[in-house]
């Protein structure tokens, strides 16, 4: 079985599941994300949001594939091209980190570690990029499929909280901690992981 990584681009962004294709929960204020969803084309306005960050920033997202199938995405950018980030309770996200904005993984590819391949494969972009931290939004509270990540998935893979709330704490992963890992403190989150089956909750709506 082989896996590969590569950036999300126009070119592969119809690769990401038709549902998170079709969001911007993120990518929109939360105004303008609910008339792009009622009259307006939500598939343009995802295009044209990727276009601008890769255009003015760079790289903002990772696909996974197995096999040559796509398995699961994660996109991820400063605040200041995330609208959405400034309507949580614990917002602004720190001035030295970026944002994990969703992540996927397709129900068929769930508890093969894909999600801590995505984390990490954004950790080694960013910190190439001079960027110290990844900060997310979690959900406490988190019972089904959304946009937001389970706060419970975020500390597995590493994050702390720096920002406590009831329901959205904010947390924060530091780049140097994500590249240290050594093999052993790996394979110990793997059996967690598999054991957890956190993948099945990185589902966006």
């Amino acid at each position: 079985m082989s896996r590969r990584l590569v950036n999300v681009t126009l070119d592969n962004l119809d690769d990401l599941p038709r549902r998170c294709r079709r969001c911007v929960f993120w990518e929109l204020d939360p105004v303008s994300g609910e008339r792009a969803q009622q009259s307006g084309d939500p598939a343009l306005e995802k295009e044209a949001w990727v276009s601008s960050v890769l255009l003015e920033w760079g790289s903002c997202g990772k696909i996974v594939y197995v096999d040559g199938v796509p398995a699961g995405f994660v996109l991820y950018a400063p605040p200041a091209y995330v609208p959405r980030s400034v309507a949580f309770p614990t917002s602004p996200v720190s001035s030295d980190a970026v944002l994990l904005m969703t992540a996927h993984i397709v129900p068929e590819f769930a508890g093969g570690g894909l999600g801590r391949m995505l984390v990490q494969g954004v950790a080694k972009d960013l910190t190439r990029r001079g960027v110290r931290a990844i900060e997310a939004f979690g959900d406490l509270k988190w019972e089904e499929p959304g946009c937001l990540l389970p706060a419970e998935y975020l500390l597995a893979v590493g994050f702390k909280t720096v920002r406590p709330h009831l329901r959205y704490p904010r947390l924060r992963l530091e780049l140097k901690t994500a590249l240290s890992w050594r093999e052993d403190v790996e394979v110990a989150l793997e059996r967690l992981l598999g054991s957890m089956s956190p993948e099945r909750a990185l589902r966006p709506v």
